[in-house]
């Protein structure tokens, strides 16, 4: 259904490259070990421990961590076993005092220790409690939303929907109508219908139209959009009451870790002096150094 509105950017891209850094917060890290970590292999004396593995498990997609565990975690310690070879080999050969790989370990390090700080300020701050009063402050004891159920033929002119209307108007059927003309073939192939929807789920001058109507009512002109023009008619309307905790508790958290992860970031930012440069090294324009306004 193409009339979504447009989405507004949010947080700067750092901030989301700082999300990235953390992780799942609610996944656990690494950070602390309090649990007992056995050691599960040795490669020429280097240790892998069983919370190496566990830090593996936490990067696969949920369909692989549903494996078994006398499945999952063999294979994975034997790609940490292969790893740990290749490494081994990589020093006999004096790879690792290759001034490229010593940067890339040095950025490895640099992202571990971001994440670890992230997670240890942030985890702390995102408890189920939290997400639960934030449900509550947003959603429980507000009325519901209104929704109206609509249809609507998109054409290319005016003038064409400007003669649908007529033909509507002498009693032609609606869906055939949108069979014959519409160019939106989702909606069509459905008679035009669009389902239940919320005002902010399409553009402004489509939403304003069919929320104006009366049930059954077909708009008295086309309404022209940024897709072409239509001709839209309400079927009906409710009001839906506000979704259940179950449904936004991981969409408000990831908010919250959002919104936490900014605030850590903006904190480390002041504390430091940060000079900048052009891509070649040389001084930047004043104008080059200022920080991005607060996102909105």
């Amino acid at each position: 259904m193409p009339f979504f509105p447009d989405c507004s950017f949010g947080p700067p891209a750092r901030v989301f490259a700082a999300i990235a850094l953390l992780g799942a917060v609610s996944a656990g890290s690494a950070v602390a070990q309090t649990a007992p970590d056995p050691v599960v292999a040795t490669v020429n004396g280097q240790q892998i421990h069983a919370s190496e593995v566990q830090a593996m498990v936490e990067t696969l997609p949920a369909q692989a961590r549903s494996m078994p565990q006398q499945q999952l975690y063999p294979m994975l310690l034997d790609q940490l076993v292969d790893e740990q070879a290749l490494v081994a080999e990589a020093k006999k050969t004096g790879l690792d005092k290759d001034p490229g790989v010593a940067r890339s370990v040095q950025m490895a390090e640099d992202r571990a220790l971001a994440s670890g700080l992230l997670a240890k300020l942030v985890r702390p701050q995102i408890t189920d409690e939290a997400v639960k009063a934030r449900y509550d402050q947003e959603f429980a004891g507000k009325p519901g939303e209104e929704e109206v159920h609509a249809r609507h033929i998109l054409v290319n002119d005016e003038a064409t929907a400007k003669k649908i209307i007529a033909e509507l108007k002498k009693g032609a059927d609606f869906a055939a109508l949108s069979k014959q003309y519409s160019k939106d073939p989702g909606a069509s192939a459905q008679g035009g219908d669009l389902g239940f929807f919320k005002k902010n789920d399409m553009v402004p001058e489509f939403a304003d139209a069919a929320f104006a109507l009366k049930d059954n009512e077909v708009t008295p002109e086309p309404v022209k959009t940024q897709f072409g023009w239509h001709v839209i008619q309400t079927l009906g309307r409710r009001t839906t009451p506000p979704p259940a905790f179950e449904q936004e508790r991981d969409e408000l958290r990831q908010q919250m870790v959002q919104e936490a992860v900014q605030k850590e970031v903006a904190k480390a930012r002041a504390a430091v002096t940060v000079v900048k440069f052009n891509m070649d090294g040389s001084p930047a324009k004043a104008t080059d150094t200022a920080e991005p306004p607060p996102a909105k």
